[in-house]
Parts: structure tokens; C-alpha cells; sequence
């Protein structure tokens, strides 16, 4: 009796180790904490079988634990929300290179960590421009349609902005140093801080709302915040924006800023197949439709049309004109960038 116990014991391992084996999974480190990406993962595992298990943190914290956890390492898939701290990840030898041509096809050269022999360390997935609010009764729109008026002494006291350490505006004042060179973008970082209504303290959207309460007249924020703010339920909220103009800064030079959420395969990926058909999932048109609708993200992928009215009022219903040095290049000027926010005295 005992021998039969064992023996269908065995059996039974044996066919569980059997479904284990077959499960099909991909493990995902993702900065990446709105909500309405629930929704996001569990379509990819309606299409293809495969699950999801998630770990969430910020993106240097994201980076840290790679290291930490060397080949040990569970990771697959790396989601960040910074192009610099991607670049970081790529200089620290953190992820696998990837080759596919179904990404190399959809999303822009600038978009991605430059192909070689090797495949692409990384690819951007959504955007997110970076761009000026201001208050329409005491600001002239004409005054505030380029980054470099943000140093003008006409704006002096009005501006409100996050701390300059903070990755959004590294990456800002990174590819303003690129079109500018270093001498010239720390005069202008030096007239930025010189043209504050106040010291940086929170977030974006407390920017937006420095504006809305009269605190500052004009403010930088990343235009998904602001979208946040005109789809909002609360009548005060859209009573302000309604008070508010968004500009796209240098339209009729460089272009604006966009910054990146992008994805990775780790290194270490133990499910490397599976790493890269979730990043292609994130390049399909449901996906990438996704981005829009659920978090006010521009799609990357050439072709997909955006139908969040909130966006298009933004643009003005049309494509603005975005920046197109690669975002490598940006995010390589970052330490560089800090440097000169010491020297001027940007917190």
C-alpha cells in the first residue's frame, strides 16, 4: 500500500511538474504605477497565454536591484519612464540586446537605443511632451512659445517648476544643452532660476496648479499631467484649465521636448522569447492605443492615429512638431547637466 502511495505520488509530481514546465510567464520590473495599465497586462495575456508577474518600483530603484541581484536575477522585461536612466542601464550593461524587426520597423531611430550588429538595447513605447502652461489674462502666449523665453527677464518672478534634479527636467535641460551647447544652456538654466516665483517644490501637477492659484503665471509640466487635469471630474479643475494655455515650445525651430516610457529584456532574462513578445505587444496598435486613451501618452509607433480629446486639444487637434535628436544623446548629457545646475543654484 505504501509502495502504491508513493508511486502515485510520484505520478501526480510528475504530472504537475509537467503544467509547471509548460506554463508559459514573463517577469516584469516596471516603473511604470497608472492604473490603467491593469488592463494593458492582462490583454497581453488574453492574446498570447502568457502571465504576468510584476514588480513595481522607480527607475533608479528598478536599476539598483538589477545590479544587486547580478545573474541572479528574475528579471525579464524592464519598464522605465526616463530615457536617461534607460541610457543608464545600457551603460551599466544591465540589458540583453534585442533583435527584432517588427520593433526596428515601428518605432522611430530617435525613439530607441541606436541598432548596431549587436540589436537594440531599447526601445520607447510612449511619449510625453514637456511643455509650457501658462495663465492666459496675465501672460502673452507670444511670450512663453520657446524654452529659451523661460530665462527672459520679461518672465521674471512668474515661473513655477519642479526641483532641476528631478529626471523629467535632466532630460529637458540635457537636450536643451544639445541644441545650445554647454556655455550658452548654463546662462540660460542660470536666467530660469533667476525667474522663479518661488523655490521647486512638488510635482507637476502642483505646478499646474501654482498657475490656477496665482502663486506663479507660468509653469513646465509634461503634458500628461495636464491631460489628467482636463479629463478630471472635479468642476474646479476644469474651471482652471479652462483659465490656462499649453504652448508647445519651438515650433518654429528645434521642436519640443518628449521624454520616454520604454522597455528592456534584462540581461539576465531567463524568458528571453517571451521578454520580446510582450515589448512587440507594446508596439501593436491596441497597445499603443492604450497609451493614449488610459494615460494621455503620445504612441511611438509611425501611424497610429491619437483620439484622446484631451491630447488633441492640447496640439490643437494637429501633430506638433517634436524634437528629433536621439534621446541617447539627451540622456548622456545628464551628469553634465547636474553639474551646471550646482553652479547656478537650481534646487
Amino acid at each position: 500500500m505504501i509502495k502504491k502511495a508513493i508511486g502515485l505520488s510520484c505520478i501526480v509530481l510528475l504530472a504537475c511538474g509537467s503544467v509547471w514546465a509548460q506554463e508559459q510567464f514573463v517577469n516584469l520590473y516596471s516603473a511604470r504605477h497608472y492604473p490603467t495599465d491593469e488592463a494593458l497586462y492582462s490583454n497581453f495575456t488574453k492574446a498570447t497565454g502568457i502571465r504576468i508577474n510584476r514588480v513595481d518600483a522607480d527607475d533608479a530603484g528598478i536599476l539598483a536591484r538589477l545590479k544587486a541581484e547580478g545573474s541572479a536575477s528574475p528579471a525579464d522585461v524592464i519598464l522605465l519612464v526616463d530615457a536617461a536612466r534607460l541610457y543608464k542601464g545600457e551603460v551599466d550593461g544591465l540589458f540583453k540586446p534585442i533583435h527584432s524587426k517588427l520593433l526596428e520597423d515601428a518605432i522611430p531611430a530617435q525613439l530607441r537605443a541606436k541598432s548596431d550588429a549587436q540589436g537594440t538595447a531599447w526601445f520607447g513605447f510612449s511619449t510625453r511632451a514637456r511643455v509650457i502652461v501658462y495663465d492666459k489674462a496675465k501672460v502673452k502666449r507670444e511670450d512663453v512659445d520657446t524654452y529659451e523665453e523661460l530665462a527672459d527677464p520679461k518672465n521674471k518672478g512668474k515661473i513655477c517648476i519642479r526641483s532641476g534634479s528631478h529626471p523629467y527636467n535632466l532630460s529637458l535641460f540635457g537636450a536643451v544643452t544639445q541644441h545650445l551647447g554647454e556655455q550658452k544652456a548654463e546662462s540660460w538654466l542660470k536666467g530660469l532660476v533667476g525667474n522663479l516665483a518661488r523655490d521647486p517644490k512638488g510635482g507637476d501637477t502642483d505646478q499646474v496648479k501654482g498657475v490656477g492659484s496665482g502663486e506663479c503665471q507660468i509653469a513646465v509640466s509634461n503634458t500628461y499631467y495636464i491631460a489628467r487635469l482636463m479629463r478630471s471630474n472635479d468642476a474646479q479643475d476644469k474651471a482652471m484649465m479652462d483659465r490656462l494655455g499649453v504652448v508647445f515650445p519651438n515650433q518654429n525651430s528645434w521642436g519640443t521636448h518628449v521624454n520616454i516610457a520604454g522597455g528592456a529584456v534584462a540581461r539576465n532574462s531567463k524568458n528571453p522569447a517571451n521578454a520580446v513578445k510582450f515589448l512587440e505587444y507594446l508596439a501593436s496598435a491596441p497597445a499603443q492605443n492604450h497609451f493614449a486613451d488610459g494615460n494621455n501618452e503620445w504612441p511611438t509607433v509611425r501611424g497610429i492615429k491619437v483620439n484622446n480629446p484631451a491630447l488633441q486639444s492640447m496640439s490643437g487637434g494637429d501633430d506638433f512638431k517634436a524634437e528629433t535628436i536621439p534621446l541617447s544623446a539627451v540622456a548622456a548629457q545628464q551628469a553634465r547637466v547636474q553639474q551646471m545646475l550646482d553652479r547656478v543654484g537650481f534646487k
